[in-house]
């Protein structure tokens, strides 16, 4: 029984103490991001993605530049991930970024199972959510911002399609900013295989999970956290006893499309991949741009909005864990189940906290 709980605690203070940049050819990382690190400063994570493939050029590269700017402004350094020329940056200079909006849909989406054949081949891939986690992990960044998670699609009894980022979510000890599942998913199910995988799903300042366009996707987040400080506390406690599975903190959009006419995009949207056979990796990017499309630009906006909003909370969230891990300090955790806080005021908007 000793034996065991020395070999407990070993195990813990191995997972506490191994979040440091990697550093061996394969993952550079911008001076920014590099000085940050170094020094036990907050840095925030951010995709590549949704430059590539989530908006056209130039309007992805202006989005890029003042979503780090935002990062920047609330007291954080942002790492931009992508892989080029054979390396995963972490961080990316402005002749990288520049290049990456560029390229747009030419670059490879790249989830864990698409990393190595990428770098391997020397080829330019924009990280998912769950391609940017390991290279967060793999730098030792713990907070991650992003639009929306992926999730349990729509017909899955008939497909089996689920997102890599649930199960990456299960297995990769970051904290994931976003503005919950978006709506052209199955939210239900999502948030049960998030459960299975011991996923710790927290609402920002709301009961209600969010639904990436509208505020309340109709289930409730199992957790609420309504200051960065909370989130902290979390992280530490779960490096700390070497937990390996992550969490998502979801934020209610700040800018809401309207829910009808989301609602009546996404079924003719969801009709025509059915109808044109639309499957796998190429499914969400086609029906964030028929949404866009058929919205009138209404659901680009509100996926603008959300994206720059999460930025902040990340970047609070990140410095919160830098400053906890500075100075050691106790925080007391305020963090509460559903179960424990339904006599809570749901009120408390998110631009209180941003």
């Amino acid at each position: 029984m000793i034996r065991n709980v020395r070999r407990a605690r070993r195990a813990a203070s191995t997972a506490s103490s191994r979040r440091g940049p990697l550093r061996n050819g394969l993952v550079t990382y911008s001076d920014e991001v590099s000085a940050a690190l170094a020094h036990g400063g907050p840095v925030v994570a951010l995709e590549s993605t949704i430059i590539s493939h989530g908006m056209p050029y130039p309007q992805n590269l202006d989005t890029a530049r003042e979503v780090e700017a935002i990062v920047r402004d609330n007291g954080a350094v942002p790492a931009t991930v992508a892989i080029m020329d054979g390396a995963l940056h972490v961080g990316l200079e402005a002749a990288h970024l520049e290049r990456l909006a560029k390229e747009g849909q030419n670059a490879t989406k790249c989830s864990r199972r698409d990393i190595s054949l990428v770098l391997a081949r020397g080829g330019v891939g924009a990280t998912t959510v769950s391609g940017t986690m390991i290279a967060s992990e793999l730098a030792g960044i713990e907070v991650f911002v992003t639009g929306g998670v992926g999730g349990v699609h729509r017909g899955v009894e008939d497909t089996m399609d689920v997102s890599a980022d649930l199960s990456e979510l299960g297995r990769t000890p970051v904290v994931v900013v976003c503005a919950g599942v978006k709506s052209i998913l199955d939210i239900p199910r999502t948030l049960e295989f998030l459960e299975t995988q011991g996923v710790a799903v927290m609402g920002w300042n709301t009961d209600d999970f969010p639904a990436f366009f509208t505020v309340d996707s109709g289930e409730k987040a199992p957790i609420r956290v309504d200051e960065p400080e909370e989130v902290a506390a979390w992280l530490r406690a779960n490096t700390d006893l070497g937990l390996r599975s992550g969490a998502v903190v979801a934020v209610p959009n700040p800018e809401p499309a309207d829910q009808v006419v989301i609602d009546a995009a996404l079924d003719q949207a969801l009709r025509e991949v059915k109808g044109g056979g639309i499957t796998g990796k190429e499914t969400t990017p086609y029906l964030l741009k028929r949404l866009n499309e058929l919205t009138g630009g209404e659901s680009l906006r509100s996926n603008i909005a959300l994206v720059k909003n999460n930025a902040i909370v990340g970047s609070r969230i990140a410095v919160s864990r830098a400053a906890l891990r500075g100075n050691g300090a106790r925080v007391t955790s305020g963090i509460r189940s559903f179960s424990s806080s339904s006599s809570s005021s749901s009120s408390s908007s998110s631009s209180s906290s941003s």
